[in-house]
């Protein structure tokens, strides 16, 4: 091996996570750095816990003659079956044992002792090496305090020892540089999941001071469920928040794949904003069509989700929407300590006005006489349910649905 080449890795990995390279960048740039520094690798695993709403953690993996590294997040191993193959991992060796770094070569007994050196053995490798880093409490990352590395090696008689000690050298500084890059990730991450993506982006570019906002012309959708509150009083209260979480997936779903974003859940209700100027020249008629088409996959999200609940004896329900547009204040409201990025501004109140009239109209939505010019009226297939007086609008408003198929 070249030790100076591995000092100039050491350089390498602390500059990569300064500059926040992607964990796949990281890997595959050390491993191809590594090998030409003498480190006779054919594989290597990172493996580090996150906080993300499906995933538990993610896992980078690079394998010699592969092009590219691979990234992939993986479930909660609270499952029997997942919790079977977690205690019998070399992972759950070193946390149980409270040993820095595992060793085995590659042999049928080792083969039938752990699963990740079976999958060694069946691709050629001589050696398998876990090493774990492990953070202070201060520093842990959710449920999980550290980083676990596997490397693989085809060399006859697998790595020497002056090899896996440059690599319990350059460890603690990669894990520095993965839990970096990580701690990025979750931070966009717990951003766009609470706040939506439109204002994870704005937070997330420094738009963080009370009071600053934008003046945005937007969609504005307001949803919520038909009956919520009298399945609130006869259900059982185990089944709220399920059924809460069930229409959320099918609407919320809806307007993001329609090109919108989710900005509240205010308990059964959603508010959303199809921004016009995303859209180009045709910026009002093209985020009128997208809230549209949102609505169109909502209901059919809904049409399929109702009856997996009935047969499971749950209670069903439809969604009412209304939609609005209008110029709003997009931004920063509440105190100095605590803050909401929100939408403000008449058109949010007249939004939800008009979700209010779906139950004594009748309709599953209603739109305004402003959505409707813009959305193309008669062209758009809207056409008008009469004229309705709004909670504190004083003039009665001309309302539109869509026509019946």
């Amino acid at each position: 091996m070249d030790d100076a080449k591995l000092d100039a890795l050491a350089n390498w990995i602390t500059e990569a996570g300064l500059i926040g390279l992607l964990e796949t960048q990281l890997l595959a740039g050390f491993c191809a750095r590594a090998v030409f520094a003498g480190l006779p690798i054919a594989s290597g695993l990172l493996v580090i816990d996150t906080l993300h709403p499906v995933y538990e953690g993610n896992a980078v993996r690079w394998r010699r003659g592969e092009a590219e590294a691979s990234f992939t997040g993986y479930g909660r191993t609270d499952s029997d079956e997942r919790e079977e193959k977690w205690r019998a991992s070399p992972f759950f060796l070193l946390i149980e044992t409270g040993e820095e770094w595992m060793r085995r070569r590659v042999t049928p007994e080792s083969a039938a002792e752990f699963s990740a050196v079976a999958t060694a053995r069946d691709e050629g490798m001589t050696d398998y090496v876990g090493i774990l880093n492990r953070f202070e409490a201060e520093g842990a990352i959710a449920d999980w305090d550290g980083l676990f590395s596997a490397w693989t090696t085809d060399q006859p008689g697998g790595f020497s020892d002056e090899e896996i000690a440059a690599l319990l050298r350059l460890m603690p500084i990669l894990a520095m540089a993965m839990k970096a890059i990580t701690l990025a990730r979750m931070a966009s991450t717990l951003l766009e999941t609470y706040l939506g993506r439109d204002a994870c982006n704005s937070v997330w570019s420094g738009r963080i001071a009370r009071g600053v906002a934008d003046r945005i012309d937007a969609v504005l959708w307001f949803s919520d469920l038909r009956g919520y509150t009298k399945i609130t009083d006869t259900a059982a209260p185990e089944q709220i928040i399920p059924l809460l979480n069930d229409y959320a997936d099918a609407v919320i779903s809806a307007v993001q794949e329609a090109g919108g974003d989710v900005l509240k859940l205010i308990g059964d209700g959603v508010l959303a904003i199809f921004r016009t100027e995303a859209n180009g020249s045709d910026g009002r008629a093209a985020a009128c069509r997208a809230a549209l088409e949102a609505v169109r996959r909502a209901e059919a999200a809904i049409e399929e989700l109702n009856p997996r609940r009935e047969a499971e004896g749950l209670p069903v329900t439809q969604m009412y929407a209304g939609l609005h547009i209008g110029e709003v204040f997009f931004g920063n409201v509440g105190s100095a300590n605590r803050l909401d990025f929100t939408v403000v501004g008449p058109a949010v109140n007249e939004t939800s006005r008009i979700a209010d009239l779906c139950r004594s109209a009748d309709q599953p939505m209603l739109v305004s006489a402003a959505f409707a010019a813009a959305a193309g009226g008669a062209e758009a297939k809207l056409v008008s349910v009469g004229r309705y007086a709004l909670r504190g609008v004083r003039v009665p408003q001309e309302l539109f649905t869509l026509e019946p198929e």
